[in-house]
């Protein structure tokens, strides 16, 4: 599909934009002042670059220094694009976990949820999710990306779905302060709230975090209820180890398809594990052309990595509502060749860093 300069940026995920051209759009778009945020418009004097001239395409995202610890204090209406004027339909302002310090906050406009909505919907299919199935998620809502992002994956399924609540920053509080008891006890209280549905409910997808997975696998009694009904698992959140994994998915729930998600606050979106994978095969996460670019470098040099190698992980998120260059994630993985169509590296067992800029990555239950 044809596009011409003015409405590229409104281009859907599926579209086959380049994302050179989408890039050097966004460029114009952020840091004209008509059109751009006043946070970035305020931001660009400060830059050792001009970013309408100088950014010509994904490669040239690495130029901006990660401004996101700059997302802590900023004011929630500086980071609207001007160009959106009256039209801007603001619908969430959501934080990031915390994990490294004071929570950074990002804004979701309505065209980027669309956007955002369909690219994971159309992955989900691609890996044979029922439509019409209930869900349950466990996940963090209020000002957490995560449960969004799936209550609006299920709805697109058009299937209801069922919650139950977490805060991870309580939990990261308990397990940084050695109430280990604390955590176990408000862990069983998830786990409860999920028994009384699993138990009274036919629960057709369940997407949970890795430390909740772990914790049902120890219940026979959950176990047998999920193999029974579940046609889906989907995990994210906390990371899940290779041999973790596999335990799940051959020992646990050998008849029920466990689906990987990665993402978080900064790339404004998620993404879900390359379809088709092999049983020998790691999980692989692929970029989302043309709105998030991945890198994975050398955390010392900023080169990338040979492919196979490990390094940290580096994203860029670009689209018309935000924009979010060169975040250097508490994330490392092994750099993959990316699926056809999309730009950038693909991503493989990804784990946490130990710390970041002198902050211990405390995962808890998410």
């Amino acid at each position: 599909m044809p596009f011409g300069s003015s409405t590229i940026l409104d281009a859907g995920p599926f579209d086959g934009v380049d994302p050179d051209e989408f890039v050097r759009a966004a460029m114009q778009w952020h840091f004209t002042p008509e059109t751009g945020s006043r946070y970035w418009l305020d931001r660009a004097e400060r830059l050792a670059f001009d970013p309408r001239h100088d950014v010509k395409g994904v490669q040239d995202l690495s130029l901006f220094p990660d401004l996101t610890d700059e997302l802590r204090e900023a004011r929630v209406t500086d980071l609207i694009p001007r160009g959106y004027g009256s039209q801007a339909r603001l619908l969430n302002v959501f934080d990031s976990g915390g994990t490294t310090g004071a929570p950074k906050r990002v804004v979701q406009m309505d065209d980027w949820m669309r956007h955002g909505t369909e690219q994971v919907g159309r992955r989900l299919k691609d890996h044979g999710l029922p439509v019409g199935a209930l869900w349950l998620t466990v996940a963090p809502t209020g000002p957490h990306l995560v449960g969004d992002v799936l209550q609006r994956a299920a709805a697109g399924l058009g299937s209801p779905g069922l919650g139950v609540d977490m805060d991870p920053r309580w939990v990261r509080k308990l397990v940084a302060s050695g109430r280990r008891d604390e955590v176990d006890a408000y862990t069983d209280h998830i786990v409860d709230q999920c028994r009384r549905i699993l138990l009274s409910q036919d629960i057709g997808v369940i997407a949970a975090t890795t430390p909740l997975l772990e914790r049902f696998a120890r219940e026979d009694e959950l176990v047998e209820i999920i193999n029974g009904s579940a046609k889906a698992i989907i995990w994210g959140g906390t990371h899940m180890d290779p041999d973790t994994r596999d335990l799940l998915r051959s020992d646990v729930f050998p008849d029920v398809p466990v689906i990987g998600m990665y993402g978080n606050t900064m790339m404004l979106t998620a993404l879900v594990e390359r379809v088709g994978l092999t049983e020998s095969e790691p999980c692989v996460f692929d970029p989302v052309s043309p709105y998030v670019f991945l890198s994975v470098v050398d955390p010392d040099t900023g080169e990338q990595v040979a492919e196979g190698e490990r390094g940290r992980v580096v994203v860029s998120h670009v689209s018309k509502s935000m924009l979010i260059p060169n975040n250097w994630e508490r994330d490392t993985a092994l750099r993959v060749r990316p699926a056809e169509g999309h730009v950038g590296d693909a991503v493989a067992d990804v784990a946490p860093v130990a710390t970041v800029k002198g902050e211990t990555v405390i995962e808890g239950v998410y």
